[in-house]
């Protein structure tokens, strides 16, 4: 039997969140860890939905998440600067002044002040919020924005 996964989403779309709650067991084993926010609900149902219907991720797969997850904490892989060397001079022109920026064991330096992520940097030598690796030309197969875009005006 095959399942119309958006018909599906539909209905449970208009069901209340009681009614979620009833339907809930039909697909799992344990309760909810929320019993009041409908997306939630609806989200993990039809997912559940989805799984039952083409089949869920493979062993190899939840065994690789499972291991990057072991491997390193939220906040190490949010500041992870190691794929730059500790010493590394960036140097980024801006509006015709050279600015340089080390790379340090926890975070960078740019004219003496420590900042802990490269954004924090580009904010000090910009004044407005910018992506650290998009500012420097880190980032692999994105075209960065020159630096004080025309917006369509001439």
């Amino acid at each position: 039997m095959e399942i119309n996964i958006l018909q599906e989403y539909t209905s449970l779309e208009e069901m209340s969140v009681k009614e979620l709650l009833k339907e809930w067991p039909r697909y799992f084993d344990t309760p909810p860890k929320t019993k009041s926010n409908k997306k939630y609900l609806v989200n993990e149902l039809i997912y559940r939905v989805q799984e039952l219907a083409y089949g869920g991720l493979t062993k190899k797969t939840i065994d690789r998440l499972e291991a990057l997850a072991e491997s390193k904490s939220l906040n190490e892989r949010k500041y992870d600067n190691t794929r730059l060397a500790i010493g590394t001079h960036l140097i980024r022109e801006v509006k015709g002044v050279e600015h340089h920026v080390t790379v340090l064991e926890d975070g960078y330096e740019y004219q003496g002040t420590k900042y802990k992520s490269l954004s924090g940097a580009a904010f000090a030598i910009t004044g407005t919020r910018w992506n650290g690796n998009a500012f420097f030309g880190l980032l692999k197969n994105k075209a960065t924005r020159p630096y004080h875009k025309s917006r369509g005006r001439k």
